[in-house]
């Protein structure tokens, strides 16, 4: 969930990959007896139920519109609420028409980037493992916003000391426990995305940890296409997003990213399925993002015109 899975996995690329990481109705007055942890089955954390309900609205659903209500009233002691605050406004940035309304958003991300490093300070003590990670991920939302704001030139050089101190962030947290799902979710999408852009990381490593170490699974496979995807290797891209399909079958994020492979395979005529799939969960998905896979759909279409099919 980065950094690169709480900003959406779709984005335009290179500046848009450190732009662009990821529910059930739960009772707005359960106790903390009652949280669940949807990273780990074993020694679970406690996880607030508003915030488990956000992220798997998110992503484990697809539906954005859930996904916000939730984070607005999850837990403000967990940084993982303000990621997924930062997410959905960084989202609803990339969507906007109106000026001041998107300059408003990415005021919003920049907020909601700051509160998850300042809330992961605060947990360090009492949980080192996930303070240090997301302090990592309000770094890397910071570099995000940075280059948002100010451009891939301009931003650069401030933008890097952000993601090399994410990578910090990252190395105390491993050293806490090497294992732990959660972090080797959210380090493999970082180094993933990272890798395809800087030589900061490595994309084996990344892909070794999202295969044999990352929870929940259907993360990990999403993780895993998404990286083949950009590695030109749409073969293991498309078995991976399978499998991801096969555990969420209705998440419309999983159904575009299969037809964005297809299209990357010469599939055109295949991929236009699962656009559409995609497309018929429209009411659970931000405007911008139903505007780009519309586009890519036409331009599929397109293809098997101009070449007569």
């Amino acid at each position: 969930m980065p950094a690169q899975l709480f900003i959406h996995s779709h984005a335009p690329k290179r500046r848009l990959q450190f732009v662009s990481a990821a529910i059930v109705s739960l009772s707005l007055w359960a106790g903390p007896s009652l949280a669940k942890d949807p990273f780990r089955t074993t020694n679970p954390k406690a996880i607030d139920n508003r915030t488990e309900a956000a992220f798997k609205s998110l992503f484990e659903q697809g539906d954005y519109i859930a996904a916000d209500k939730y984070a607005q009233q999850a837990d403000p002691s967990d940084p993982l609420t303000y990621a997924l605050r930062a997410s959905l406004a960084f989202i609803k940035w990339q969507g906007e028409r109106d000026d001041s309304q998107k300059a408003a958003q990415l005021d919003q991300f920049r907020d909601d980037a700051t509160e998850t490093r300042e809330t992961a300070l605060s947990l360090v003590a009492k949980d080192p493992l996930r303070g240090n990670l997301y302090q990592a991920v309000g770094h890397f939302l910071q570099s995000a916003y940075i280059f948002s704001k100010d451009g891939t030139v301009k931003g650069t050089p401030q933008a890097l000391g952000e993601i090399q101190q994410a990578f910090k962030y990252l190395d105390n947290a491993e050293k806490v426990d090497p294992s732990d799902p959660e972090l080797n979710l959210l380090r493999g999408y970082i180094d993933l995305f990272v890798s395809l852009n800087l030589p900061f990381s490595s994309p084996t490593d990344a892909i070794n940890r999202l295969d044999k170490y990352a929870s929940p699974r259907y993360l990990a496979y999403r993780g895993l296409a998404l990286g083949y995807r950009d590695l030109n290797q749409p073969a293991k891209a498309l078995a991976a997003v399978d499998s991801a399909l096969k555990a969420t079958p209705n998440n419309p994020d999983v159904l575009y990213l299969k037809a964005q492979i297809l299209v990357r395979q010469g599939d055109n005529r295949g991929s236009l399925a699962y656009f559409d799939k995609a497309l018929t969960k429209r009411k659970q998905l931000p405007p911008g993002l139903i505007k780009q896979i519309d586009k890519e759909r036409t331009r599929a279409q397109n293809r098997l015109v101009n070449a007569g099919q």
